[in-house]
């Protein structure tokens, strides 16, 4: 079930259970989410940026295991942008940046992300991971990327996306995202791993 923002300002202002509830700092303004009549919050551009070097690697191919998996720190540098300054995001690139704010979801809460529609329609398009699973904790990588072909200016602190929160219902409730991108500040590309089957099948040894 969807969550309305009356009932996420209440959750936020008064938890149903005091030693698991939801957390979102910098809080947002409770008296607009009671009367906005929505299903979201809206989420803002924190200050840090991940870049991805050019050139430094001809490919990248998670298949070959006997090569070097490059390292993030290889592949991408991170800049932090003050609040006041600009970053520009020109056409056709990408970027990893962050939210402003830091989240915590119940055991019986998940969430999903979206980009807000007016950046979009400027060719700005915001990406997440998507799922944000019950227990998550931390700051949300976003995935952003000009598909238009005029420079974008962003700046931190900007409202940039919008997280949607549902209630999860059944399974134990101590079992809570324990992902390597719980706890994250900044944002991270992490590792693709591949699973067993996804070995045997690109191995074609299934």
């Amino acid at each position: 079930m969807m969550l309305r923002a009356d009932r996420m300002a209440q959750l936020l202002e008064s938890p149903d259970n005091p030693e698991d509830p939801l957390v979102i700092r910098p809080l947002p303004n409770l008296g607009e989410l009671r009367t906005s009549g929505s299903a979201s919050v809206d989420l803002r551009l924190g200050c840090w940026f991940q870049v991805f070097r050019e050139s430094r690697f001809s490919h990248l191919d998670v298949y070959d295991t006997t090569a070097a998996t490059p390292s993030e720190s290889q592949l991408t540098k991170h800049h932090y942008v003050a609040f006041g300054e600009r970053f520009i995001l020109h056409p056709h690139s990408f970027v990893l940046a962050v939210t402003l704010e830091w989240i915590r979801l119940p055991c019986n809460v998940a969430g999903y992300v979206v980009g807000r529609s007016s950046w979009g329609r400027h060719g700005l398009i915001i990406a997440t991971a998507t799922g944000v699973h019950p227990g998550f904790t931390g700051c949300l990588t976003l995935e952003l990327t000009n598909v238009g072909e005029v420079p974008i200016t962003i700046k931190p602190g900007t409202t940039i996306c919008q997280i949607f929160l549902h209630s999860v219902q059944g399974g134990d409730p101590k079992r809570v995202d324990l992902s390597r991108f719980v706890g994250k500040r900044k944002p991270t590309i992490g590792a693709i791993r591949l699973d067993e089957v996804a070995r045997k099948l690109a191995d074609n040894t299934l």
